[in-house]
């Protein structure tokens, strides 16, 4: 139970948040017609690499 309450904790780090909303708001974007799917890719890939990739950093 401590672990989960640790879990859900993490997910409302800055950095989290940040990312869920810049790939929300990127993702209806696209799916307006705003900006082409190619450039979301683009930009949420990159959003996604970084987040875990300083995950995985932090945790080593």
């Amino acid at each position: 139970m401590q672990k989960l309450f640790e879990n859900l904790a993490n997910l409302f780090k800055v950095k989290t948040i940040v990312t869920l909303v810049i790939v929300s708001v990127f993702a209806t974007l696209a799916l307006k017609g705003s900006i082409s799917s190619d450039l979301v890719m683009t930009i949420v890939t990159s959003v996604i690499a970084f987040y875990f990739g300083t995950q995985h950093e932090k945790k080593q």
